[in-house]
């Protein structure tokens, strides 16, 4: 009876050390998700940045509602964009409002 409750001690205690390897699935989990969904996001997120602060007067640009124009002028103050829908037509938008910028050979 001895030796049994020996040998179940042993098995016990050679399942302690694997603690930390229980926790190894999750890690990796969180580095896929990490390469495979946040981090392109952020990249996405730099670019638009980027685009934004680059915009001039007279780009091309279209919006996230899917309207067209070309930048007539900007109020930094309020961060507005003047954006020229035709001859007669100016709309202002928020500069967030901007979706991307348009080549000059695309239109």
């Amino acid at each position: 009876m001895t030796e049994q409750v020996f040998l179940m001690g042993t098995q016990g205690g050679q399942q302690g050390g694997g603690g930390y390897l229980a926790f190894l699935p999750f890690i990796l989990i969180f580095v896929i998700i990490y390469f495979l969904m946040l981090r392109p996001q952020q990249k996405r997120q730099k670019a638009h940045q980027r685009l934004l602060t680059e915009l001039k007067k007279g780009d091309r640009v279209v919006t996230n509602g899917g309207m067209f124009g070309t930048i007539a002028g900007f109020n930094e103050k309020e961060n507005v964009v003047v954006l020229k829908i035709d001859d007669n037509t100016k709309v202002e938008l928020l500069r967030s409002s901007i979706a991307g910028r348009i080549e000059k050979g695309s239109s």
